[in-house]
């Protein structure tokens, strides 16, 4: 080794090129976090007991309440990608016409990810509501009370 400082200077850099790339590369998740004064929090009641609050089925997990309150308002969506055309390629909901369709993204606690679940909707404003767990492998439809989810 000729130039030790030399060495060290390049294995320096490299290691912060490596570093700087990972932190660029990585999505910042959104710090998006809607409140409903109304919505008692997932901790203290089970997603069994808020959804039949708000007259909605025992299956809906306490976070889709806040979804299909967004929903309805028409936003602002934490996702960039809620609102948009669900395709329905599977054909496992019923046929209609391209467009009919929209998903929205309910929250998975502890996910790094937008997770599996999903409301899918149909109609403007939306007559068809649809939830999957498992990222449409299935579909549950329910409805939604007239008067919403949220006072």
């Amino acid at each position: 080794m000729r130039n030790p400082r030399l060495l060290i200077t390049a294995i320096a850099l490299l290691l912060l090129g490596l570093v700087g790339n990972h932190f660029l590369q990585r999505p910042a998740k959104p710090q998006f976090a809607p409140s409903l004064s109304a919505a008692p929090s997932a901790s203290s009641t089970s997603s069994a007991s808020l959804a039949a609050d708000a007259g909605l089925p025992g299956f809906l997990p306490a976070e889709a309440r806040r979804t299909i309150a967004l929903i309805q308002r028409g936003g602002p969506f934490p996702h960039r990608q809620d609102g948009s055309v669900f395709g329905n390629r599977e054909q496992r909901l019923p046929q209609r016409e391209r467009g009919y369709y929209r998903e929205y993204t309910v929250e998975t606690p502890g996910a790094g990810n937008r997770g599996a679940r999903r409301i899918v909707t149909g109609g403007e404003p939306p007559d068809a509501w649809y939830y999957t767990s498992d990222h449409y492998e299935s579909f549950r439809s329910f409805n939604v009370p007239a008067g919403g989810t949220a006072p």
